[in-house]
């Protein structure tokens, strides 16, 4: 059964950063698109970024672009999300997925693995 683990979440000023992790097992990595999505009390899930199977292509949603970057390393079956200069409307629960082709989505109905979550609390 593949899984998909996130951690690197926490409390943190605002302006400051956290570096996500999700590491994948039971999964052929490298074959999958990976993306991050987020969570925040009250809201539908929502889009935060996405990166293809290749690590090539990235995509983000307007609102983090210039400030979140997506990345990965095959061979630790590990992608990551480098959060800079966070604001409190960052705040949420983010979850990491996993997607079994070549493109990237920024849906939550093109993934087929998912996170349990982590928590990103940004103070003002």
């Amino acid at each position: 059964q593949a899984q998909l683990v996130e951690s690197g979440g926490g409390l943190v000023q605002a302006g400051g950063s956290l570096r996500l992790s999700c590491a994948a097992s039971e999964l052929s990595f490298s074959r999958y698109s990976m993306g991050w999505f987020r969570q925040a009390p009250g809201k539908e899930r929502e889009f935060v970024a996405a990166i293809s199977r290749s690590g090539t292509r990235t995509s983000y949603s307007d609102s983090v672009k210039g400030r979140l970057t997506i990345s990965r390393d095959d061979a630790k079956k590990t992608h990551y999300l480098q959060m800079n200069s966070l604001k409190p409307d960052d705040t949420a629960v983010y979850y990491c997925a996993a997607r079994s082709t070549l493109y990237m989505s920024d849906t939550t109905t093109g993934y087929n693995y998912w996170g349990q979550g982590t928590q990103v609390t940004v103070s003002s």
